[in-house]
């Protein structure tokens, strides 16, 4: 058998009831954030998610999420409201970073609502023309590297 004090509770908290429910909003959705957030992938592919820090702290930050194979990617990207601003819908970079950032998305960012975007992650390269320059040249730094290491080592 119910108290008093449970079934006045009871009353409470149906009142409280929404039809949509009391959830929170996405962080973006409202618009009054410190950043625009570019989702590169979809949440429920991760497990884990952490932040990182790209170039000066707290302008560019990429958000890593871990499969649950245990690989990392990209989920998505956040751009200080500093470092660029919306223009027409597009989102416009007005430091050389964020000009960087927006020009390496496969895709340009489509506006969702607020600060949120979407866009698709780094270009995709067809196997024909790998190795790429970029992939060439690091092969060979890396080989170099590792042959300095060896000579300092005997």
């Amino acid at each position: 058998m119910a108290t008093e004090k449970q079934r006045q509770a009871a009353k409470k908290n149906i009142k409280k009831a929404q039809p949509e429910g009391r959830a929170r909003k996405k962080p973006g959705a409202t618009g009054e954030g410190n950043y625009y957030h570019i989702d590169v992938r979809p949440k429920g592919e991760f497990s884990t998610f952490r932040t990182q820090d790209i170039g000066g702290p707290g302008h560019l930050l990429r958000v890593a999420g871990k499969r649950s194979s245990g690989s990392w990617s990209t989920a998505a990207w956040l751009i200080s409201k500093d470092d660029a601003h919306v223009e027409n819908d597009k989102l416009v970079g007005d430091t050389k970073d964020a000009k960087d950032l927006l020009k390496n998305l496969r895709s340009t960012p489509v506006h969702l609502s607020g600060d949120r975007f979407k866009a698709t992650d780094r270009p995709d390269v067809p196997e024909r023309s790998k190795p790429t320059a970029a992939q060439t040249r690091a092969r060979r730094e890396n080989i170099k590297t590792a042959q300095a290491a060896r000579r300092k080592k005997t």
